[in-house]
């Protein structure tokens, strides 16, 4: 078995509160987004790019999503937890979708391609002996606080934040689903 496909069968996402300094340098980065940005793009219309928060960008961003959690009700808890996990961080990057309307290629795929950008960043991360995880909630999807404080424009949205850093532990497995329970062989 190859290391290619042995990593892919083995890699596990990291907890972004397991993660510690130091992140990647900027050689580093350049690398990882790099082998992000090589996933299928019908057309080359390249409909993501990236937003990388490293040092006091990720206190602004801790901070910016603080208040927002507070303007939405989410209690002060709630809002202190995610202010908390930001600046907690060494780094994070923003994939950010950047569909392109009237390009001749149906949003889905587009979608699709800055997903595939997202698992490609991360693998790329993990690959390259860093931690690293995908998420998106709440604020991957309030399109108004991304407009504003990320400077989005109209139809982009973050189809992922991957934070990369230093793994403080493995993470354990987890169970997958039995490859016969997800696939049906059309033979004929």
């Amino acid at each position: 078995m190859t290391d290619t496909i042995n990593f892919l069968l083995t890699r596990r996402s990291v907890s972004g509160s397991t993660l510690v300094a130091p992140a990647p340098d900027r050689t580093a980065v350049e690398k990882i987004l790099t082998a992000g940005a090589r996933v299928p793009d019908h057309k080359a219309l390249v409909p993501w790019r990236f937003i990388v928060f490293r040092g006091d960008a990720l206190q602004r961003m801790g901070q910016a999503l603080h208040d927002r959690a507070l303007e939405n009700g989410f209690g002060a808890k709630r809002a202190e937890m995610v202010r908390r996990s930001w600046q907690n961080l060494p780094m994070s990057v923003a994939v950010v979708a950047s569909p392109k309307p009237d390009a001749g290629i149906p949003d889905v795929e587009q979608t699709l391609s800055a997903g595939a950008v997202c698992v490609s960043v991360l693998n790329a991360a993990l690959a390259m002996g860093y931690g690293a995880n995908w998420i998106t909630g709440w604020m991957a999807f309030d399109i108004e606080f991304l407009q504003r404080e990320l400077g989005l424009a109209e139809g982009e949205y973050v189809a992922g934040f991957i934070h990369v850093g230093t793994r403080t532990t493995d993470p354990n497995e987890r169970d997958r689903p039995p490859l016969d329970s997800i696939t049906n062989w059309l033979d004929a």
